[in-house]
């Protein structure tokens, strides 16, 4: 992190030098980088509020080609178990209420896959990239609305290789997924919504030559 936040200062400080211009990153194959990672859901609560948690624990593999978005694929794997609400009351775990039966059920479920199946880009950094979600035990197509904020090639302050980012937002229904537990009646927001958005941060790193 010390690392990222060095190149961050070293950028905003002004244009680097011709030629210590950074070069595009390649294609290839790219892993997630966790500690640049972020998945996020919200859901209405009571329709006070958009209630808001993440998962901690997931990992993505990217074959990544800018010359072809159309080709390019992506297949992640979200630990169930790893969600945090950030619960403030130490005497009630609700982390393992929303990973336990009633609503993720990770004990029995304890992977959330998404393997996209097509790329359809809507701009020059833009894509709609859909793809099967597997939650709860039941497989559903999903559309992420997915955009590319950049990368490089390498950068002799960043060990971690070629690294690209992207940002994705989405959204379901838990109801399709047979997570029905506490959806409100109809006409009425007493409960917890269906529809959940899902939003993505992330950054993708290569080692290869």
């Amino acid at each position: 992190m010390r690392r990222i936040l060095a190149i961050v200062l070293t950028l905003a400080a002004g244009p680097a030098p011709a030629q210590e211009a950074v070069p595009n990153p390649p294609a290839g194959a790219y892993k997630l980088d966790l500690g640049h990672g972020r998945l996020i859901f919200r859901v209405s609560h009571l329709g006070f509020s958009t209630y808001t948690a993440f998962f901690r624990d997931f990992s993505a593999d990217l074959a990544f080609d800018p010359a072809k978005p159309q080709a390019m694929a992506v297949k992640a794997v979200v630990k169930a178990g790893s969600v945090e609400t950030l619960y403030p009351d130490p005497a009630l775990d609700f982390n393992a209420v929303i990973a336990g039966p009633e609503f993720l059920d990770a004990a029995k479920f304890p992977d959330i896959t998404f393997v996209s199946t097509a790329v359809v880009q809507t701009g020059p950094n833009s894509a709609d990239v859909t793809g099967d979600l597997t939650l709860h035990g039941v497989t559903k197509p999903v559309v992420l609305a997915a955009t590319y904020n950049g990368g490089w090639a390498s950068h002799p302050m960043d060990p971690g290789g070629a690294r690209i980012g992207f940002s994705a937002k989405g959204q379901i229904k838990r109801s399709d997924f047979g997570v029905a537990f506490g959806i409100p009646a109809p006409g009425s927001t007493l409960g917890v919504g269906d529809a959940v958005g899902i939003e993505i941060e992330a950054e993708f790193t290569s080692k290869q030559p």
